[in-house]
């Protein structure tokens, strides 16, 4: 026999679900017709349920009237494609050395396999309301145009300054938003996706770290928020307590400071830099987290660190 309904609790959570969508309402006007730039980390993805989760979180954004951008990344993927194609990976001070074979993989995996999936499954998430996710690389219409890494290291012995050559790894030297901006502004609802993957003037592909790439889209688009969605829940203090808000001055202070290590250093360096340009705050959250993204934007008190 089927379960009976307890009417009396159903109605509770419908109570309960209606007051979550109007305490909703000034945050929902706040971001009206404003771009978030979303960066979506490999880490983060996960399986196939978490990225249909953030697929139709996303697809929500849109239909309330939000235009998010989506970047993603992908290094445990392309581990995993390297580790099956058999290519050895070299590491200098932890940096993967991004030789051809490497590179060639890391387009495939970039450009092909993650970007595709990501892209169909907000479409398939938004299909009822044609919504649909379009599949980029910065390859695409000039998106962004990079130049080599230069990187360097102190010799252990001699102390002396040492040039390290990562192989295929560039960064944004130039973004050109016009495609992404006539996606935001086209009639149909479309929502960019976008692997960091480049191009470099002399015509060379170049694979960008994906931070990297969305907080430079960010900030040639001016977006109103750039949500960092990682593994973690945000920056710590000296006491591993989470800071909810912080000022660039902070940021630049924690790095200064040893507080902030590893690879926070850069996530911080990339929200300054997104700032910097015009974005006007930077959130970095826990992406694993059902609906972080929702409750950043949607909540009084958010789901990870903002930087003003």
């Amino acid at each position: 026999m089927p379960k009976p309904i307890d009417r009396a609790a159903a109605l509770e959570n419908g109570f309960a679900t209606a007051k979550t969508l109007a305490e909703a309402l000034p945050y929902i006007q706040k971001y009206d017709r404003e771009t978030i730039v979303v960066k979506y980390g490999g880490n983060a993805m996960g399986d196939t349920e978490t990225g249909a989760r953030f697929a139709a979180d996303v697809v929500l954004l849109k239909l309330v009237g939000i235009h998010p951008v989506v970047v993603h990344g992908g290094g445990p993927q392309i581990s995993r494609m390297l580790d099956r194609a058999g290519v050895k990976s070299a590491f200098v001070d932890g940096l993967r050395v991004t030789d051809a074979a490497t590179m060639e993989i890391a387009e495939m995996v970039l450009s092909g396999s993650v970007n595709k999936e990501l892209a169909h499954l907000i479409t398939a998430a938004g299909a009822e309301a044609e919504v649909r996710g379009v599949g980029l690389s910065g390859k695409d219409a000039r998106l962004i145009t990079v130049e080599k890494v230069q990187r360097t290291r102190k010799d252990p012995d001699s102390k002396i300054e040492q040039v390290v050559d990562l192989g295929y790894v560039g960064e944004p030297k130039r973004v050109d938003p016009t495609l992404l901006k006539a996606l935001i502004a086209a009639e149909e609802d479309y929502i960019p996706v976008v692997a960091p993957v480049g191009v470099a003037e002399d015509g060379a592909t170049y694979n960008i770290n994906a931070d990297t790439a969305a907080g430079a889209i960010a900030g040639a688009l001016k977006a109103k928020r750039f949500l960092l969605l990682t593994d973690v829940d945000g920056v710590l203090d000296e006491k591993k307590t989470l800071i909810r808000e912080m000022t660039r001055d902070d940021a630049r202070a924690l790095i200064a400071s040893g507080v902030a290590s590893g690879g926070m250093i850069p996530k911080l360096e990339t929200c300054i830099a997104a700032l910097d340009a015009g974005v006007e705050s930077a959130v970095i959250l826990n992406g694993t987290r059902p609906h972080a993204l929702l409750m950043e934007l949607f909540t009084e008190h958010g789901a990870g660190t903002l930087i003003r």
